[in-house]
C-alpha cells in the first residue's frame, strides 16, 4: 500500500521558535528586508520568502519543551540567490553588524556560501549554484 503522506508536494511553510521576539523581527525585517506578510498576533508573525512563508512564532504547543540552549542552533536555513547577489549580501549583513561564520567561499558541491547566525543563534546560509570544482575539498558547514 502507498503512503499517503505521498500526497506531499510542498513545505507550505516554515516556523522558528523565537526565544526573543522583538530582536528577531528586527533582523528579519531590518537586517534581511523580509517583508512582512500578516501578523496574526503579537506572538506570530509571517513572512514572505520567495514562494514560501517563514512565520516567527513564541511556542505555545512546545512550551513545555526545554529550549535550545543559548549559542547552538535549532535550525539552518538557506536562502537562494544568484552568484554575485552571495557577496552582496555578505557586505550587507557586515554593514549591519551582522558577524559573519565564513566570507563568500566557493564549495566543491556547487555553491558559493556565506553562514551567519540569527539573534537566536539559527544557522542562516545565502547560496548559489556554481559549477562544482572537482579539485575543491570544501566542505559544507552545515551537519
Amino acid at each position: 500500500m502507498t503512503s499517503a503522506f505521498r500526497a506531499i508536494r510542498a513545505i507550505d511553510y516554515t516556523v522558528i521558535f523565537a526565544r526573543d521576539m522583538a530582536a528577531m523581527r528586527r533582523f528579519y525585517e531590518d537586517v534581511l528586508g523580509f517583508p512582512l506578510l500578516r501578523e496574526l498576533a503579537p506572538t506570530w508573525v509571517e513572512y514572505r520568502v520567495g514562494d514560501n512563508t517563514l512565520a516567527l512564532a513564541r511556542p505555545s504547543r512546545t512550551a513545555d519543551d526545554t529550549p535550545t540552549p543559548h549559542g547552538s542552533a535549532a535550525l539552518q536555513l538557506a536562502f537562494k540567490v544568484s552568484a554575485p547577489d552571495v557577496d552582496r549580501c555578505a557586505a550587507e549583513l557586515v554593514r549591519q553588524g551582522v558577524r559573519l561564520l565564513s566570507p563568500p567561499t566557493d564549495q566543491a558541491f556547487g555553491h558559493r556560501t556565506v553562514f551567519f547566525r540569527d539573534p537566536d543563534g539559527n544557522l542562516l546560509e545565502v547560496f548559489a549554484e556554481i559549477s562544482a570544482s572537482p579539485t575543491r575539498s570544501d566542505h559544507r558547514v552545515a551537519s
